[in-house]
């Protein structure tokens, strides 16, 4: 078999308590035992397909070409949702096709198939730990250069989510708050561009919650310690933060939360 990408990521909601992680990685190993496990995170809240597709948005595109995405945030285990492997630009993805995937796609083309070969499974099947005894074998056999098509059948389209747009005009931006990281920092659908161009020059006052920021910062050096304010974090997108706290639980925010920035006429 021809050499092919050897470079696997692994991102769940498993925790690293028990014994599931390392599970899939013998799994892996035992097909390509010359494969690099990197481990992007296996703290995503318990079946929190958002959290995960944020997560990989925002670090996956940035491996090398034909990196292998194991991705297990699997609500729908031993129920009818499809097994996938996903091409989106240069980059693989293998997991349950369950809305993730479609976020991480965004607006870019992708090619799906429904992992149905089960020459690529392991040979006794799991009602609940697809993660080992499909996804990781496939995951493995695609970074040793099996083509995607071999391990199952085309799709047309995954099961698509969307994610929530702000709404703008010229009084203002109406956004939510669509990730918090491990610091509570609420990280906003809002991007920069959209601040610069609604609100470049202007006064301007944040709402979240029950708190009202005056003003942006550049960075968290620049916020009193203790206080909140907003900046454009390295995603690019608007964040509420609390310089040295947890901006989620001083602000008694959570995900979905409304952010409101309203231009001072």
């Amino acid at each position: 078999m021809a050499e092919g990408p050897q470079t696997i990521t692994l991102t769940t909601d498993f925790g690293n308590s028990d014994q599931y992680v390392s599970a899939m990685k013998g799994v892996i190993l035992g097909i390509n035992a010359g494969a690099r496990l990197v481990d992007v995170s296996h703290e995503i809240p318990p079946q929190d397909v958002m959290a995960a597709a944020w997560v990989l948005k925002n670090s996956a595109f940035l491996y090398p070409p034909d990196t292998v995405h194991l991705v297990v945030v699997d609500p729908g285990v031993g129920t009818t949702r499809k097994p996938v492997a996903v091409h989106i630009g240069e980059q693989f993805f293998v997991g349950p096709d369950n809305g993730l995937f479609s976020l991480i796609a965004d607006d870019r083309p992708y090619q799906a198939y429904e992992l149905n070969n089960e020459e690529y499974w392991r040979v006794k099947l799991s009602n609940t730990f697809h993660g080992r005894d499909i996804f990781a074998p496939v995951a493995a056999h695609l970074s040793r250069g099996v083509p995607i098509n071999k391990v199952g059948s085309r799709l047309d389209e995954l099961v698509t989510y969307h994610w929530a747009l702000p709404i703008a005009d010229e009084e203002g931006i109406q956004g939510w708050v669509v990730h918090i990281d491990h610091y509570g920092n609420l990280i906003t659908n809002i991007s920069e561009e959209l601040v610069h161009s609604v609100a470049s020059g202007q006064k301007i006052k944040i709402y979240t919650g029950s708190t009202i920021i005056k003003e942006m910062s550049n960075t968290f050096g620049n916020v009193a310690e203790g206080e909140a304010s907003a900046i454009i974090g390295s995603s690019g997108m608007l964040e509420v933060i609390v310089n040295k706290g947890n901006a989620a639980k001083l602000l008694s925010v959570e995900k979905g939360a409304p952010v409101t920035i309203l231009v001072q006429k």
